[in-house]
C-alpha cells in the first residue's frame, strides 16, 4: 500500500467517523476507548482501529480502568469520540446491565458512539443491550457467534494442548464459529461508519456449521497431532468448573448459559460480516491452519 493510498483511506475513515459528512481534521485525532484492550476481542479491536487510522486509548486494569469502580470511568472516557464495550465476564451476567451504566457516563462526557459486544441467542444479554440503547448514545450492538479463538486461547486451549482432549458441554450441537478478527473488523466499521450502523444489531458468524467435535477434528488435522473432544452435560461441566475454583454463583450462571445457548438455537449462519464488510467471513479451517503454524497446540 502506498503512502498516498494510506492517506486517502485515513481521510475516508475520518469523513465516515465524523457522522456529519464533513471530514475530521485528521483521523488520528479521533480517539476510541477500547475496554478489555488486552483481551481476546479488545486486543484485536485495538489493532484494527489503529490500522484504520484511529487513536486507541486502552482501558484495562493495568491502566487504571475497572468496570466495577465508577470513579475510574470518566478519566479514561473524557475527550474520547467513541468506545468499544466488552463486559469482563459475560454480557448476560447479572451485573452487566448495571455496569453498562458506563454508557451514560460516556455520553455525559461527550463520547458520541458506543459499540457493545453481545452474543447471538443469549436472552440473558437483552437487559444489557437495553441499558445501552437507553443511554442516549449512538449505539451499535454486535452479536457474535462462538469464537473460533476459544480453541486457541484461554482455558479450552490449555486442555487441548496439555491433555490432548477438550471436555465441554457442547454436545453434538452445530455452531458457526466466527474468527475474532472478523468481529473486530465489524466493530471498527461500526465505530467509523457515521450513523450507518447507529441503532443496529448486526449478527456475525463464520460461514459454516460445525459441531465442537468436528471443530476439534479440524484443529487436530491442522496441528498434526491427535486431539479429542468429549461431550458432557452442562451440569457436569459446572462441576468441573467448581473443581477449578470458579465461584459457585459464576458456575450456576454458566451452567444455565450453556444449557440455553447450546440447545440448537444458534445452529444457523448469520450474514453480518458480509452486510457490514462486503466480504465473506473467514473460514474455521483458515483459523486452524494459522494458529497451528504458530505452534498454538504443540504440547
Amino acid at each position: 500500500m502506498t503512502q498516498q493510498t494510506r492517506d486517502t483511506r485515513r481521510t475516508e475513515t475520518a469523513t465516515e467517523y465524523s457522522g456529519t459528512g464533513r471530514p475530521a481534521a485528521d483521523a488520528a485525532r479521533a480517539t476510541v476507548v477500547v475496554t478489555g484492550a488486552t483481551g481476546r476481542t479488545g486486543s484485536r479491536v485495538a489493532a484494527a482501529a489503529r490500522a484504520a487510522g484511529l487513536t486507541v486509548r486502552a482501558a484495562s486494569r493495568a491502566r487504571g480502568f475497572d468496570w466495577r469502580e465508577e470513579s475510574t470511568w470518566q478519566p479514561v472516557l473524557r475527550g474520547a469520540d467513541a468506545a468499544y464495550l466488552v463486559h469482563p465476564s459475560d454480557v448476560g451476567a447479572p451485573d452487566a446491565p448495571d455496569a453498562v451504566r458506563l454508557a451514560r457516563t460516556a455520553v455525559g462526557v461527550g463520547v458520541r458512539r458506543l459499540v457493545l459486544l453481545s452474543a447471538r441467542g443469549e436472552e440473558q444479554a437483552l437487559p444489557t443491550e437495553r441499558a445501552l440503547a437507553e443511554s442516549g448514545a449512538r449505539w451499535t450492538v454486535v452479536r457474535s457467534a462462538w469464537f473460533a479463538q476459544n480453541f486457541s486461547e484461554g482455558p479450552l486451549l490449555a486442555e487441548l494442548r496439555e491433555g490432548g482432549e477438550l471436555v465441554f458441554a457442547g454436545g453434538a450441537v452445530r455452531a458457526p464459529f466466527v474468527d475474532v478478527r472478523d468481529v473486530a473488523d465489524v466493530v471498527v466499521a461500526a465505530l467509523t461508519g457515521g450513523d450507518r450502523y447507529a441503532g443496529r444489531t448486526p449478527e456475525v458468524s463464520g460461514p459454516r456449521l460445525l459441531t465442537f467435535g468436528e471443530a476439534v477434528a479440524e484443529v487436530s488435522v491442522a496441528a498434526g497431532r491427535e486431539l479429542r473432544y468429549r461431550a458432557v452435560a452442562p451440569r457436569d461441566y459446572g462441576a468441573r468448573l467448581a473443581g477449578f475454583g470458579v465461584p459457585p454463583e459464576e458456575v450456576e450462571f454458566l451452567v444455565g448459559l450453556f444449557a440455553s445457548l447450546l440447545d440448537g438455537r444458534n445452529a444457523h449462519v448469520s450474514d453480518g460480516v458480509r452486510q457490514v464488510l462486503g466480504r465473506a467471513p473467514r473460514d474455521f479451517a483458515e483459523f486452524a491452519q494459522k494458529a497451528a503454524a504458530a505452534g498454538t497446540w504443540r504440547p
